[in-house]
């Protein structure tokens, strides 16, 4: 049971907006996490916003971003992003062995066997960002290389906006099930 009860989205005052969330959802449902934002309009609205276009209109790799995404939801035990991005995960092309391997994302950071060098270091970037916040020179410079500035810039908010979903959804205790 979350800290603070869903938002009735039949609400006439959400409804829009709920339909609007939908549409940007593949399956075509509102998730818990959905009927949370939506007791707030107007944060749920830019919240969609700004997720669209993590997911929709990015430079970076889309395997990247989710393998980023779900090194997030490990460090921060969010297992309610964990089964949503593991599946955005393996879709773009990763394999259960690398999720597997983010049971302990420190040590994937450096696994040469099931990462390349652009997932390590994205790993990497995501161990720091989350853990530490402020990221090490040398992992922005080596990341600067691979990525370009427009990736890397992309990358740096995808981690920072799923750390953001990650917390936001602990501290709430959203459960994972939806419509």
């Amino acid at each position: 049971m979350p800290n603070i009860e869903y938002c009735n989205v039949d609400d006439p005052e959400v409804a829009e907006l709920a339909a609007t969330i939908r549409k940007r959802r593949s399956s075509g449902k509102l998730l818990n996490l959905d009927r949370m934002l939506l007791h707030s309009p107007a944060f749920a609205r830019g919240w969609n916003e700004m997720f669209a276009a993590i997911r929709n209109q990015l430079q970076v790799p889309r395997h990247i971003n989710e393998l980023a995404i779900c090194a997030v939801a490990r460090l921060n035990n969010a297992d309610y992003e964990w089964i949503q991005h593991a599946p955005e995960f393996l879709a773009a092309n990763g394999t259960q062995a690398q999720l597997d391997a983010l049971d302990d994302v420190t040590a994937a950071c450096y696994d040469t066997a099931l990462f390349n060098e652009h997932e390590r270091v994205a790993l990497r970037l995501t161990l720091d960002m989350t853990r530490q916040v402020k990221v090490r020179k040398e992992i922005i410079e080596k990341a600067r290389v691979l990525f370009g500035e427009q990736q890397l810039v992309e990358l740096m908010g995808t981690i920072a906006g799923y750390n953001m979903v990650s917390r936001f959804l602990v501290v709430l205790d959203i459960d994972a099930a939806g419509e």
